[in-house]
């Protein structure tokens, strides 16, 4: 029985910070050799930390990684342990993303990746060049820096596998694990039995399952032990990398690293039987019948035994159950990690929230108060970073210690209600007991003299007073009376921010949040410039439908009863004025449902539809519901306000990434911001395609369409498509 100890880990690195990178590498190498184990795999570009993005550009970010690793290299770290270092290294003047790999001092290995993520949120083909030469590997001269100090001139780079004399060992990086011709099959051919893993993959709702379904498909497929390291946390953009490091053995996970956490080090180790695996490959005869012709693929020859030999005591790791979370912990522990990790980063002092007693508000104000938990809890474990950064952040003295998440939450949260004549008490009422329940320091604020102040002044300047639309006004005026609300709460917010922990004698500024969701960003209804501009906003990449379904959980798991009768309230904006005849509702504003608006998101984003497909799709999944012109004139709404709207994704507050059809325009969903809104040719084909289908008469008769076959959307909250309001206006 060949046994072998092996250790992988999440590490919450921060781009261009290369002392924090490299304090958490060594730690993490640290608790891997104190744990026994023999080979140790971090995360992708762990010493510079994967978001560096353009600054890969630079020289100095591959000198100063070179740096660390000749750190590293000069110490005993790597004694007795090989470990995989994520960094950039430039070869001929070609910058590739690599793992290298050390034991004992040396350089055993350079692996450059071959299979660059470069969708969605990726841009590596900007930075890096993927490897291609598969049937070699060259000689890669070390700077002369490392090479000095660790007495080794060159180094094996390319496309190969180790080949210790008890076993053979090879890297996957990241994307590698998900591509068709994944480099693991000819690896495996050849008789390599341990994978390592580096990656750099965030999160994103509903994701996890199939990054662990892949894992677990790669191993048990061809055999094998795959080890899988990730980042986790913010490194300074829009991603939380979402951890979730693990070991599969032969189709088992033995072993799985938490997906959330507040720590900067996580370490998980397992004991594998590598003759499992090779009793595994040999009783699968197609497996033997492709190993006995494979291609063969290049190998370093390293002199050196890993394993060791069963003795008495010593059981294999057996496999764990799968720990996944519902989409409602998702939301609320991704963006209170998130949160945590900007605020401790910023050097703030803590955050500002406009709360409206709105849901989307009170989902902001909950993942606050999530996050205190988060912290209160990790300090009751023992975690002395945590700790410290708690003890820094919320400015305490002569030794008290936080012990409570609401006390916390009064020292780095504030909540304000900027209510004007057109708020109700409902709203007020509820933004109260809220801001209680979670301990925020709160503030009640009239903006009515402000808003007069303007009004008055334009009077002034025109001679003219604008009036609501239910007090007689024209759509033009009713929406520049809302949008000066929403404005002023904005530069309002700021100003308290920056000025109340002055006014506390702290020292500091707060970070203000936003509380927009994917949806009102796809549609655009929210004011340029209102309360949906913060410096971040834990829940722009949610839907409204998932903040909904997270105010239920909250309500209970978090103990914020209040929140309970927030999810139960219709949408307002609460912009318009009250009447007996008349309360704005923010549906009947869009003239959609924001269920409808989901469904347009994920057509329009994740399935590539244009106007004339996503009408041909909803005929098919609305069929039997709504009349082909129905549908029609839903689908040419819809696109003319995206398109009207599209602008103000230019400006919208940097967001947690966490849904595949946000319309974020800074770097995942790339589209011009002017368009001609009529959309006179796409339209033009909608109404032929409709007058087709009612001269064919055979509408009704359809199978379900791509969303309701592909994406197990629930339901199509029909809502009518009236004239409704123009007013892009929304969060108050």
């Amino acid at each position: 029985m060949r046994l072998l100890r092996v250790a992988t880990c999440n590490l919450n690195q921060w781009a261009m910070d290369f002392d924090t990178n490299l304090r958490n590498v060594k730690e993490s190498i640290k608790r891997a050799k104190a744990a026994g184990a023999v080979i140790r795999v971090g995360p992708e570009l762990e010493l510079t930390g994967y978001g560096c993005e353009d600054h890969f550009l630079e020289q100095d970010t591959t000198a100063h990684a070179w740096e660390c690793l000749k750190d590293i290299l000069t110490g005993d770290y790597t004694d007795n342990i090989l470990c995989s270092i994520g960094m950039p290294v430039i070869f001929n003047s070609v910058r590739y993303n690599c793992q290298v790999f050390c034991l004992n001092r040396k350089i055993i290995m350079i692996r450059p990746k071959m299979s660059l993520a470069n969708d969605g949120n990726y841009r590596e083909f900007r930075w890096f060049s993927a490897w291609t030469f598969k049937g070699e590997i060259v000689d890669f001269q070390l700077p002369v820096e490392v090479s000095e100090a660790i007495s080794q001139d060159t180094v094996p780079f390319g496309y190969g596998y180790m080949r210790f004399i008890d076993v053979s060992l090879a890297a996957e990086t990241c994307e590698e694990l998900f591509t068709a011709n994944a480099p693991r099959i000819d690896l495996a051919l050849n008789g390599v039995e341990v994978f390592m893993n580096a990656s750099g993959s965030h999160h994103q709702l509903r994701k996890l399952n199939l990054r662990i379904d892949s894992i677990r498909s790669a191993t048990q497929t061809c055999g094998g032990v795959y080890m899988y390291a990730n980042q986790q946390g913010c490194d300074g953009g829009r991603l939380y990398y979402d951890g979730c490091c693990c070991i599969a053995v032969n189709g088992d996970l033995v072993g799985q690293g938490s997906q959330f956490s507040l720590k900067d080090v996580e370490v998980l180790d397992a004991l594998v039987d590598l003759d499992a695996v090779s009793s595994y490959r040999a009783s699968v005869s197609s497996f033997r019948e492709q190993a006995s012709h494979k291609t063969n693929v290049p190998f370093v020859k390293v002199p050196y035994k890993l394993c060791q030999p069963f003795r008495s005591g010593m059981v294999p790791t057996s496999p764990v159950e799968i720990m996944y979370h519902c989409p409602e912990e998702e939301i609320a522990f991704g963006p209170s990690c998130w949160l945590w990790d900007y605020l401790r980063r910023s050097q703030a002092s803590g955050f500002l929230l406009p709360l409206s007693g709105g849901a989307d508000s009170s989902s902001v104000a909950a993942i606050v108060g999530c996050m205190c938990q988060l912290v209160i809890k990790d300090i009751e474990k023992g975690d002395e970073q945590v700790k410290a950064d708690a003890l820094r952040i919320g400015q305490y003295k002569d030794g008290a210690i936080p012990m409570d998440s609401r006390e916390l939450a009064k020292r780095l949260f504030y909540t304000v209600y900027m209510g004007t004549e057109n708020s109700s008490e409902d709203t007020r009422s509820r933004a109260k007991r809220l801001a209680e329940e979670i301990g925020s320091f709160h503030l009640n604020v009239p903006i009515d003299s402000i808003v007069s102040a303007f009004l008055s002044l334009f009077e002034t300047l025109t001679g003219k007073r604008p009036r609501y639309k239910v007090d007689g006004g024209s759509n033009t005026e009713n929406l520049g009376l809302q949008n000066i609300q929403a404005r002023i709460r904005m530069v309002l917010a700021f100003m308290m921010a920056s000025l109340m922990p002055w006014v506390h004698n702290k020292s500091g500024f707060y970070l203000v949040l936003g509380s927009s969701n994917v949806d009102e960003g796809l549609r655009g209804y929210l004011t340029k410039y209102d309360c949906s501009s913060a410096d971040v906003n834990p829940i722009g990449s949610v839907s409204k439908q998932d903040l909904r379904a997270f105010l239920r959980w909250a309500a209970i798991h978090l103990k914020y009863s209040s929140l309970a009768e927030v999810e139960a309230a219709p949408p307002t904006a609460e912009l318009e004025p009250i009447r007996a005849n008349y309360n704005q509702l923010d549906e009947i504003d869009m003239g959609m449902t924001y269920e409808e608006l989901s469904i347009y998101g994920r057509l329009r984003k994740i399935f590539r539809c244009g106007p004339v497909s996503m009408f041909q799709n909803l005929c098919h999944s609305w069929c039997g519901r709504l009349s082909p012109s129905e549908v029609a004139d839903k689908v040419k709404h819809f696109f003319k306000y995206y398109a009207i709207n599209r602008h103000k994704m230019t400006v919208l507050t940097p967001s947690y990434h966490a849904e595949s059809y946000s319309p974020e325009d800074n770097r995942f969903d790339l589209r011009q911001f002017l368009y001609n809104s009529r959309w006179p040719y796409q339209f033009r084909k909608i109404n032929e395609l409709v007058q087709e289908m009612d001269k064919d008469g055979k509408w009704g008769t359809s199978a379900e369409g791509k969303l309701g076959a592909q994406t197990g959307a629930q339901g199509t909250g029909m809502g009518v498509v009236a004239a409704g309001s123009a007013n892009p206006s929304a969060g108050f």
